[in-house]
């Protein structure tokens, strides 16, 4: 345990990463009686994304040591990660949370449920809370449907509302990711009355044939012409393009990490361009030791 500060809290850590995630396609087979939608994905991790500190406190506190710009503390997806975990493991300590933000708002990178699976994981091992991963996804999956992959910790193929997941081992190329200037609400585009919501389920032998899209694309460039833009830019540069999410991020697998970097320095400036690797462990699993420990049961479909 770190060493007590005088403010009634410990010491900050040395920092937890919270990756971001693209979607290798994105199907819509179905819909619940509650609204939510039936999918089908493949999830894939990449070696970029935010950092989390935590500083504990024993006064059963939890709050930011700073504001996130647009994000009210009630509708902070860190903040309702650490107070679910209290409340179900009825731990006394509290906690300072310090965000690093360098994931886009509404950009389909998962950024908010990146953060929130960090701080389930991180408190849980620094408060000493004993949830094993499962018990860790299942409160996960209350607060989003992409959180429980972020704690398992894999690549994996993701069935039901996302959080069915079947680890996977994938090819890890080098990506070109552009985020073209836009946040794209992710209630909008599944509440678009032209969105696929019947797709029929594809299976993994058809993703690898390249029979497997985004079904959000159309609505998205309908909706929001840059997203549109960037995607016919990569394709433009012969690369195979994709929505990740319901996005406003578009990626691209690249031959290698200097053709990546080289296409980002002609990107048009009102883009931002991220170069990153495909992971398919998660660098949170190598924060904590055991984290992520699917790897054994993953199976291979990539070359």
């Amino acid at each position: 345990m770190p060493e007590q500060a005088a403010s009634g809290g410990w010491g900050w850590d040395c920092g937890w990463p919270a990756p971001a995630k693209v979607n290798l396609f994105l199907h819509i087979v179905g819909r619940r009686s509650d609204g939510y939608h039936l999918l089908q994905t493949l999830f894939q991790f990449v070696d970029t994304g935010d950092a989390l500190h935590f500083r504990l406190r024993d006064d059963g506190r939890i709050g930011r040591s700073q504001a996130l710009p647009g994000v009210a503390p009630e509708a902070d997806l860190a903040i309702r990660a650490a107070r679910a975990l209290q409340t179900a493991t009825g731990c006394t300590l509290g906690v300072d949370i310090a965000l690093t933000k360098h994931l886009p708002l509404g950009g389909g990178l998962g950024g908010g449920s990146s953060d929130a699976a960090t701080v389930l994981v991180a408190l849980n091992h620094l408060w000493g809370a004993g949830l094993d991963l499962e018990a860790l996804a299942r409160l996960g999956v209350r607060l989003g449907a992409d959180v429980p992959v972020f704690v398992a910790g894999h690549s994996a193929w993701a069935e039901g509302i996302g959080e069915r997941l079947s680890p996977l081992v994938v090819s890890e190329p080098w990506y070109l990711l552009i985020v073209p200037g836009v946040s794209v609400a992710t209630a909008d585009v599944f509440s678009a009355a032209e969105l696929t919501r019947d797709r029929p389920r594809t299976t993994i032998r058809d993703f690898l044939a390249g029979r497997a899209v985004n079904d959000c694309e159309p609505v998205v460039r309908r909706r929001y012409p840059a997203v549109g833009e960037a995607l016919d830019w990569l394709r433009a540069h012969g690369l195979q393009a994709r929505l990740s999410g319901t996005g406003a991020a578009v990626f691209a697998p690249c031959p290698d990490e200097a053709t990546a970097r080289r296409l980002r320095g002609t990107l048009p400036e009102t883009w931002q361009g991220i170069v990153a690797r495909g992971r398919n462990r998660s660098p949170l699993a190598y924060r904590l030791p055991g984290t992520g420990g699917v790897s054994d049961e993953a199976t291979n479909i990539g070359p």
